[in-house]
């Protein structure tokens, strides 16, 4: 079985974008190896292939050659369901935009993943034990006295720490982080980081696009993405 000594890898990778009669290659051959624990950084400029890059890692694209390899099996040969099981199962997203959902409490934007998981009828003998879990993962992100409020009402620090607690509900295998900070100044981005830096510390496997070298130093192995090919590792 190929790659099965890497909790997430991939070979070989391209991408392109047709933007009118021209095409935009933005991933050229690209190969990565993620060990089980680690704590990775893909930097790059904009335009560079890192947020498509990941993206194809978290099976929300798909490379138009290449193989994306989970535990040493390759995505390509899973179908649609198992795309959408290994996604909500296997792995945890964090955006710089947040993409919660203001209609919805905090404590209801992070029990949305769950609830996917489990169904209708999962749900109903599931929901209080995602409740309690969720609550947990709230107070720990310094939230328990917000649960009830809308996202819409936090501060930008606070609605990175209710997403990346929807990211951990799951108890997923990777997080993929994507500008975690971009959106926050600079002492509440470090206070994500801080976030990262313990969850990476308990054994969480996180993979953190950013083009911010002190931003990237965080993490324990840099990826440098430069037009769409892995300059250094």
């Amino acid at each position: 079985m190929e790659n099965d000594t890497y909790i997430l890898s991939c070979t070989n990778i391209s991408k392109s974008y047709k933007m009118g009669a021209t095409k935009l290659e933005v991933l050229k051959g690209v190969d990565m190896n993620v060990a089980k624990g680690e704590f990775i950084a893909i930097k790059g400029a904009s335009g560079s292939g890192k947020s498509t890059l990941l993206h194809i890692l978290g099976t929300l694209d798909r490379p138009d050659n290449g193989d994306v390899f989970y535990q040493g099996k390759n995505l390509n040969s899973f179908g649609a369901a198992k795309i959408n099981e290994f996604r909500n199962k296997k792995i945890g997203f964090v955006f710089q935009f947040y993409h919660l959902l203001d209609e919805l409490t905090v404590l209801q934007n992070v029990l949305l993943s769950p609830m996917v998981r489990t169904g209708t009828l999962g749900w109903l003998f599931g929901a209080g034990q995602a409740k309690k879990a969720a609550i947990k993962l709230l107070d720990d992100m310094g939230l328990s006295a917000r649960i009830e409020h809308r996202p819409f009402q936090l501060s930008g620090g606070e609605r990175q720490r209710v997403a990346i607690a929807r990211a951990l509900i799951n108890e997923p295998d990777v997080i993929l982080a994507d500008e975690p900070t971009g959106n926050l100044d600079s002492e509440t981005g470090n206070d994500i980081l801080r976030v990262f830096e313990k969850l990476n510390s308990a054994g969480q496997t996180i993979i953190m696009v950013t083009h911010d070298d002190r931003i990237a130093a965080k993490a324990q192995r840099i990826i440098r993405l430069t037009d769409g090919k892995i300059a250094s590792a």
